[in-house]
């Protein structure tokens, strides 16, 4: 008789879930006294949740199969096994965790009957975004945790309640000494800035005065090199996408907002000056610029043209070039004739 015959049969993924809420229960609760067998849980636990990613991944003896798929999103959200490993998180070993960030981002991505439950089920339960953008506070779990919020806030509706709630936490997570932290705040921020067009543009333009307030303030003006890089590039792009034309009108409208820009120009290094370039330039080309800001260009016209003639890339980028040629024929072009009387020229 061949030893095959033995093997122990493969779990459904109806049982798979089912055993692991049970011992994320366990874990949760922190009632058990012999170390040895809390141990022996914990192990248990862990090979459950490889045993999800497999099923929901595949691996190098198959691929993984719809209908596991399937029967096992639809349980782990029927009987919120979702929010317990959430909770369950910092109890688990690094091997576990990244484990469960896999499946988490698997689950964002499955359809059952063609529909994204993870979006009806967060939906519901908007209170685990809470859970996880604080999460930035514990050193332990705040990495677990921004990837698993950043999966979370591939649904739009949930994307739009952390910008409503928890957004003004961003200003000071960006700043958290531990750099790793503060890059995957700035990675999270970002996809909350950037993904979802439509309910990026209603956020800032209901909450215009207080965001660019403290966007200028504590990232543009940072005496961190790394904070003013990502916020200058990303504040690029931001002005420039369509879908945020309005807001980008009203911030180079504003000579302070330039002023902020000219100075991250003149920063020594070279990739905070090329992304302030990029910002620059959108002052340069609105056609219907504010006549303080004419002033300003009118009245430094030859500062700013002898800076650009000696502005440069460390590559060869055309782009670059032909953008900054016509930086310089409209700050050249500007008439003379619109400088008001008093003029500021000590720009």
């Amino acid at each position: 008789m061949k030893l095959g015959l033995f093997k122990s049969k493969p779990k459904t993924p109806e049982e798979l879930v089912k055993q692991t809420r049970e011992l994320l229960n366990y874990a949760l609760k922190n009632s058990e006294t012999s170390e040895r067998k809390r141990q022996e849980k914990m192990s248990e636990l862990c090979k459950l949740i490889l045993e999800i990613r497999i099923v929901l991944y595949g691996n190098e003896q198959s691929e993984p199969s719809t209908d596991a798929c399937e029967h096992l999103t639809r349980e782990f959200f029927a009987v919120d096994t979702f929010r317990l490993l959430i909770v369950c998180l910092p109890k688990l070993g690094m091997g576990a965790r990244i484990d469960a960030t896999h499946v988490v981002a698997n689950l964002q991505r499955q359809k059952v009957n063609s529909k994204y439950i993870a979006c009806n089920y967060l939906e519901s339960n908007l209170d685990i975004m809470d859970i996880l953008i604080v999460g930035y506070d514990d050193v332990d779990v705040a990495l677990t945790y921004g990837a698993i919020a950043r999966d979370c806030i591939r649904h739009q509706s949930v994307a739009r309640y952390v910008l409503e709630s928890h957004v003004k936490k961003f200003f000071s997570y960006l700043q958290i000494p531990d750099f790793n932290i503060a890059s995957d705040a700035q990675a999270t921020f970002k996809e909350l800035l950037t993904r979802h067009k439509s309910t990026v543009a209603e956020f800032l333009s209901e909450n215009y005065d207080w965001f660019f307030e403290k966007y200028n303030s504590q990232l543009l003006e940072s005496p961190s090199y790394i904070t003013r890089r990502h916020a200058v590039k990303l504040l690029g792009d931001m002005l420039l996408d369509r879908s945020n034309a309005a807001v980008m009108v009203r911030y180079v409208s504003s000579l302070q907002n330039m002023r902020i820009i000219m100075n991250l120009l003149r920063d020594s290094n070279k990739n905070i000056q090329f992304e302030s370039f990029h910002v620059f330039k959108l002052f340069v080309a609105n056609q219907n610029k504010p006549q303080e800001i004419i002033s300003i260009l009118i009245s430094n016209r030859s500062k700013f043209l002898r800076f650009f003639e000696d502005f440069k890339t460390d590559k060869e980028n055309e782009e670059f070039e032909a953008d900054k040629s016509l930086v310089m024929s409209e700050i050249a072009g500007l008439e003379s004739g619109d400088l008001p009387s008093h003029t500021d020229s000590d720009e």
